[in-house]
Parts: structure tokens; C-alpha cells; sequence
């Protein structure tokens, strides 16, 4: 008998479900602030695209042009991730997601080669030197999420794949970078009488549950596609960003 699921998700229908999210959160960024729940669904999106650079990594064949795209990308996103976050063609104080990213990557590969070396010291040692350095990374640069950015590309990585055990790694790991390091707003709840905070961020843990729905296929894919991706970040913020100035 196969153990199949039902329901599964594709690369396809992450990339979708991450774009929508991501357009939700800056939508309450932007244009139409005050609706918290545009937020609430925008935090899902960050946990699916840091797990897809994941998985882009292990799937790609041609690493230097996945960096490329990366680069590339991130150059023409900043002008209207300024617009959009900052009000300001020059925003120095934050820098879009696309940075995140490409750091993560570097430290993705340089896991890779240490772990391509056979040497377990090598690679204990450059798994916690990641971790520090990307923390500090995140901070010094300031690129989108900051430190917990870089570190949740790196939870998927060290606990990438579907065992019970991974799983919860990667819960109890979200669950520290989102409730105890980014933490923020809360909501107040009233349940059977007992007051309960949900931290609005920790709403991104739900991000998990379509990301363990996914077997490795990639669904819908076509070189339109892959674009179209890439430039739904730079072309979104840009509409954004002019729409706030009318």
C-alpha cells in the first residue's frame, strides 16, 4: 500500500501560495494599513520561500547562474523596495528579502563543501560558524527579517526532510525565531475565561503545514514560470510603492 498523501504540494504551488502571502502582508504594508489580517496571512510567506531556496539549491544545475538571478534581482528590487517599505528611493535602513537570500545561499554552499569533504569536524565546525556569522550578518546588513532570516534558510537546511524527527526540528527552531527572537505585536485572547497572548508572528509556524505536504516534485515549471517568479518581487513593490504617492 502507498503512503502517498491525498493532497500533496509542488515547487509550483509553494512559489503560488508564497507570492499571495507576501502580496497580503505588503498590501497591509502599503496601500491598505489597518487590516491585520493581511499581515496575519503574510506572515506564512517568508517560511516557504527561505524552505524553496532550500530546496533550489539541492535542485538546481547550475549554481553561479541560481546566485546570479539572485543578484540580479536584488539589484532591481531595491529602488522599489525603497518606494514601497521606505517612501524614499533611498531606504539605507532596511534592504529587501533578495539579500537575505543570496547571504543564505553562500552559507548553503560553504555547508555543502564542508560536508563534501568527508571530515565530521568540518563540518560541526562550519555549521556552528554559520550560525554565528549569520546572525551577524543579518544584523550588520539589515536586509529583510535580519538575523532570523538567515537562520530559518538554515533550519531547513540542517533538518531538511520528512522524518518525524526533522519536523520537529524545524517546529521547535520557527518557533524560537519567531515568537522569541523576532516576537513582536501580540493579540490579546479570551479563552474560557483565561487570557492568552498570540504573537502575530508565530502565525508563520502555519507555513509549515504546506511546506510538509511537499514530496520533492515540481509541479508546473517552464522558464516563463521561473521568471515570472522572480519578477512578481521587484514588479509588485514597484506598483506598490507608486500607489502610496497617489
Amino acid at each position: 500500500m502507498s503512503n502517498k498523501p491525498k493532497f500533496e504540494t509542488t515547487s509550483a504551488t509553494l512559489h503560488i501560495l508564497a507570492m499571495a502571502f507576501m502580496l497580503c502582508d505588503h498590501l497591509w504594508g502599503t496601500i491598505v494599513p489597518g487590516n491585520d489580517w493581511l499581515t496575519c496571512i503574510g506572515r506564512l510567506a517568508f517560511p516557504i520561500f527561505a524552505f524553496l531556496l532550500v530546496e533550489g539549491y539541492f535542485h538546481t544545475s547550475d549554481l553561479k547562474g541560481y546566485a546570479r538571478r539572485l543578484f540580479l534581482f536584488a539589484l532591481l528590487s531595491e529602488i522599489p523596495f525603497n518606494l514601497a517599505m521606505g517612501s524614499s528611493l533611498f531606504y539605507p535602513i532596511h534592504q529587501n528579502v533578495l539579500w537575505t537570500f543570496l547571504m543564505a545561499l553562500g552559507f548553503l554552499h560553504w555547508n555543502e563543501k564542508a560536508k563534501a569533504s568527508g571530515k565530521l569536524w568540518r563540518r560541526i565546525l562550519v555549521g556552528i560558524l554559520s550560525v554565528i556569522l549569520g546572525y551577524l550578518a543579518g544584523i550588520l546588513t539589515m536586509a529583510d527579517f535580519y538575523q532570523a532570516g538567515i537562520l530559518t534558510v538554515l533550519v531547513f537546511y540542517f533538518f531538511r526532510g520528512n522524518t518525524w524527527q526533522k519536523r520537529v526540528g524545524q517546529l521547535l527552531c520557527l518557533w524560537y525565531l519567531n515568537v522569541e527572537m523576532l516576537s513582536g505585536f501580540a493579540y490579546e485572547l479570551h479563552v474560557f475565561g483565561e487570557t492568552i497572548f498570540l504573537i502575530r508572528q508565530g502565525l508563520a509556524l502555519v507555513a509549515l503545514l504546506p511546506i510538509w505536504l511537499y514530496r520533492g516534485r515540481q509541479g508546473y515549471h517552464s522558464k516563463e514560470f521561473r521568471y515570472f517568479c522572480y519578477a512578481f518581487y521587484p514588479a509588485h513593490l514597484l506598483i506598490l510603492g507608486l500607489l502610496k504617492f497617489l
